[in-house]
């Protein structure tokens, strides 16, 4: 009886940039050493408290006393918000987020999660799936909450629907310096793969690391984070087909194995 040897993993001998820490990163991490990767997290945003606080303050005190129909939930960030501000969402109001991502992180926290997007797991994928889960009933007294640069595009939608929104900044994202030694790796080319996980980090990498070697295969983890990369001047060479940490490793991955011995 003859065994077989184990397939080459496909990202041995390849150092990925993985550009956000805590709990995020080290399952991302293990999951590219999986791989055969050796991950370098580079924690390159952070998330600070909003610049109008008595807004957000008066928003969760609204919210507690079912002031709204429905509140919406884009990150997993925001759920960290509410749960620092021990927000209380009363049974009265629906809970709707953006993404499995997001779904997860409110369910963790103790929260019930009524809509989730099936097919597209962003804004426009909640907008395109809104009137069907409402049942067309309108207006809808909506609390949408999302970071400070954060494009209106849900707030806008809900909207023009004809429902009454009201738009509160949760948190604000801020840039964070990599050390100098990631910099110079970056630029002489010993960095084969850098993950792309949203325009803030877009917007970081270029303007930390860019202009980023041809040599090294920039990953984005969604259109949306691709079109917004470009937008910063950064070149995109792969996007993940579905926007979960899971599918940009593979999409880097799928990049690495032609080159593979």
């Amino acid at each position: 009886m003859t065994s077989r040897s184990p397939s080459p993993k496909p990202l041995a001998g390849w150092r990925v940039l993985v550009p956000r820490g805590g709990p995020w990163g080290d399952s991302v991490a293990a999951d590219l050493r999986a791989k055969g990767a050796s991950p370098v997290v580079a924690a390159m945003i952070n998330f600070a408290p909003t610049a109008d606080a008595p807004a957000l303050e008066a928003a969760l005190a609204r919210l507690a006393d079912g002031g709204f129909d429905w509140v919406t939930v884009t990150s997993a960030t925001t759920v960290d918000v509410l749960s620092a501000a021990r927000a209380v969402v009363p049974p009265t109001t629906r809970i709707a987020a953006v993404g499995e991502t997001t779904a997860a992180a409110l369910v963790a926290a103790g929260y019930t999660v009524d809509l989730v997007p099936a097919e597209d797991n962003s804004a426009r994928g909640l907008l395109e799936e809104w009137e069907a889960a409402t049942e067309g009933v309108v207006p809808l007294r909506v609390l949408t909450l999302r970071s400070e640069i954060a494009k209106p595009l849900l707030t806008e939608g809900l909207r023009r629907i004809g429902h009454r929104v009201e738009s509160v900044v949760a948190y604000r994202t801020v840039g964070i310096s990599v050390p100098d030694t990631i910099v110079a790796e970056v630029r002489d080319g010993l960095v084969q793969a850098i993950l792309v996980t949203s325009g803030s980090v877009a917007e970081q990498v270029q303007v930390q690391l860019g202009p980023i070697p041809e040599t090294t295969l920039v990953a984005a983890i969604g259109p949306r984070t691709a079109r917004d990369a470009r937008e910063y001047g950064l070149r995109v060479d792969v996007i993940a087909a579905e926007r979960t940490a899971a599918s940009l490793i593979e999409a880097v991955a799928a990049a690495a194995r032609p080159s593979a011995p």
